[in-house]
């Protein structure tokens, strides 16, 4: 068998021009754009809506607040799936935004498998996109509608989480990149928040819930998970401070600055989800989540196939023997052959 000998390093001559292909496949990425999938899971009332606007300088989804009153609402007996899609731009870089709401959730009477619809709409979206990967004439460019990070607000209570979120967080983060946030931080002091994000760090690694980025990452990583979760303000408002036009809220205790580090975390969170990570939720869920769906499911096929094929031998094989039998009792009678 032939050896694959170690490539040996050689001295360019001249110029011969592979350093451009950098430049080569940037051109491609920007003509097919890219696209970030984003789910929001928390109760009413915690800003979900209002963060994302904010997030993306944009008015894509509409408040609980602002839609017209429906009397659905007040009977719904179980969670929804809303989803939402927009094409962004900036500097010439295109990005298909989808949001997927899930209005519903914590507000029924009755809880209890809550989380279900939440996580089979995210195995629905793999399961799609496998069976589109399996077909003979795929499609060049599958459109991605996988889950590629799903945003779980916690309610600013100061206290700790509620069972109920335990258990929907440590679900969904078997299956997505989980990033926990406090909504509406500013209902709580600089203190009691700082002590509420230290208790949730630590029922977050009882509770053995693998938030995003997960620990073998270090670096810039350290600094991120350490934020955890990220406590938050959300305004579309534009307010004057110190004569610059900010998104921010005026109360009578004060101003809201949301874009203040030392108001809220908003701006590491725009940071991590935009400017530093967002090529790792992508790739985080196409290499690790999709990955052991795709396994475990094709494992299951195989399984499956194997045993039909050992179902079919063995009913052949016992065909076979009867076959036998029957020739040998018709050529070996009692009278003999």
């Amino acid at each position: 068998m032939a050896t694959v000998e170690e490539p040996r390093k050689a001295t360019l001559m001249n110029y011969v021009g592979f350093d451009t292909i950098t430049k080569q496949i940037e051109r491609r990425l920007l003509k097919q754009g890219f696209a970030l999938n984003l789910m929001v899971v928390g109760r009413s009332g915690l800003g979900k809506s209002t963060l994302v606007n904010t997030l993306f300088a944009s008015h894509l989804v509409d408040s609980k607040a602002a839609r017209r009153p429906n009397t659905a609402e007040h009977h719904r007996s179980t969670i929804e799936i809303h989803n939402v899609s927009h094409l962004i731009e900036e500097n010439g870089v295109r990005l298909r935004l989808s949001i997927t709401d899930t209005p519903g959730y914590g507000d029924l009477i009755n809880n209890q498998n809550c989380w279900e619809p939440i996580t089979k709409y995210i195995k629905e979206q793999y399961s799609s996109y496998l069976r589109k990967e399996l077909t003979p004439a795929r499609e060049r460019y599958i459109k991605d509608t996988r889950i590629h990070a799903v945003l779980f607000f916690i309610n600013p209570s100061g206290h700790s989480l509620s069972p109920l979120d335990i258990i929907v967080m440590r679900r969904i983060s078997e299956v997505a990149n989980l990033i926990p946030i406090i909504g509406k931080s500013d209902c709580l002091t600089p203190e009691e928040r700082h002590a509420f994000k230290d208790r949730i760090r630590a029922e977050l690694d009882f509770h053995k819930i693998r938030a995003f980025p997960e620990r073998e990452e270090r670096l810039l990583n350290d600094r991120i998970r350490a934020m955890l979760p990220f406590a938050v303000i959300g305004s579309e408002r534009n307010i004057v401070v110190d004569g610059k036009a900010v998104r921010g809220r005026r109360t009578r205790w004060g101003t809201v600055n949301v874009e203040d580090p030392e108001h809220c975390e908003y701006t590491a969170l725009r940071d991590f989800l935009t400017r530093t990570h967002l090529q790792d939720l992508i790739e985080t869920t196409g290499l690790v989540h999709y990955e052991a769906f795709r396994t475990k499911q094709l494992m299951a096929l195989k399984e499956s196939t194997t045993g039909s094929h050992s179902h079919l031998s063995q009913h052949a094989g016992s065909a076979v023997r009867g076959y036998e039998g029957s020739t040998t009792s018709l050529t070996t009678g009692p009278d003999g052959p």
